[in-house]
């Protein structure tokens, strides 16, 4: 017996899961996305969400509420008569009439290991804090943030590798996974077992800020690849390099850690553009000039070749 599904999220990592949905055959009622917005250049075209544009290619209906405050939104949820509500990265509060409208309340996929990085940016913020893990968590929502009981965990590890986009990718079907199993539990069993979180080691993913994009090779090789990875591909960490005519400003998006290297944190330490951090140094992989191309060293430095003894800063 397959389970009437509302499902709620907006970009392209909710996707995994209502694929998953799908394919498990359960009854997709409706599909709840954040609205257009403005794109292009002068912001006079409208974009639809990843999850819109998804749901449109496979025939289900898509409300598109600005908010879910006012009770005809309300009403309108509860008409559907949901078993469950399934949330990825909806991007809207729900308050408590939508919370308690479908029969087995509101699941949420949440890209970490709770209580461990609640909030806004869970993929990122364990990267750049040296994670050595992290996952998803289904968790049954209540009205606060991120702190409703967990109903099962998958975790993922992270290395010198890990990217946000990659990490993103991995944790993007992992929810789904888990989401289906989840879901064949609760169709067998008609409940679910949630464990409430722990009370010691919440911390708080905070929204990430451009400003916090600009690298600081006082910190250590280990320290600035975690930064590195963990802003790549957006916004991009980014640090000035001493160009031929110019100071150019440079986004790395992938870096390797060079053992034994040493200097003054900043400084150009090889034609191969090995730099100098607080403790060993880092190789950029992945790079982009600004106005260019994302592309890997050897193509940078055909055109760019800061000197040995240059400035990154």
């Amino acid at each position: 017996m397959s389970l009437r599904v509302v499902f709620m999220g907006t970009p392209a990592f909710s996707i995994p899961t209502l694929a998953r949905l799908i394919d498990d055959g359960h009854d997709i009622a409706a599909v709840y996305t954040q609205p257009p917005r403005a794109a292009g250049r002068r912001g006079l075209e409208e974009r639809r969400t990843p999850v819109h544009e998804f749901a449109l290619a496979c025939g289900m209906e898509v409300r598109m509420p600005v908010s879910l405050k006012h009770e005809d939104e309300h009403n309108a949820f509860a008409a559907l008569q949901a078993d469950v509500a399934i949330v990825v990265a909806y991007g809207l509060l729900l308050p408590n009439p939508i919370l308690e409208a479908p029969r087995f309340g509101c699941l949420n996929v949440h890209a970490s290991l709770l209580p461990r990085w609640r909030g806004a940016a869970p993929i990122q913020r364990a990267i750049m804090a040296g994670d050595i893990a992290t996952g998803v968590a289904i968790m049954q929502m209540e009205q606060g943030l991120d702190t409703g009981p967990v109903v099962y965990e998958r975790r993922v590890p992270i290395d010198d590798r890990t990217t946000a986009q990659s990490l993103h990718d991995e944790l993007a079907q992992s929810g789904a996974i888990a989401m289906s199993g989840v879901l064949a539990q609760l169709e067998a069993d008609g409940n679910l077992q949630a464990v409430p979180q722990a009370d010691a080691g919440i911390t708080y993913a905070a929204k990430i800020t451009k400003q916090e994009a600009h690298i600081d090779f006082t910190r250590s090789a280990s320290q600035v690849l975690r930064h590195v990875h963990g802003l790549s591909p957006f916004p991009g960490a980014w640090c000035i390099l001493d160009g031929q005519d110019k100071p150019v400003r440079v986004k790395l998006l992938q870096v390797e850690r060079v053992p034994g290297l040493t200097g003054t944190p900043g400084t150009v330490l090889d034609k191969r553009l090995a730099i100098a951090c607080k403790h060993e140094a880092i190789r950029p992989v992945r790079l982009q000039r600004e106005g260019k191309a994302v592309m890997d060293l050897d193509t940078f430095l055909n055109g760019m070749k800061p000197a040995v003894g240059s400035k990154a800063g």
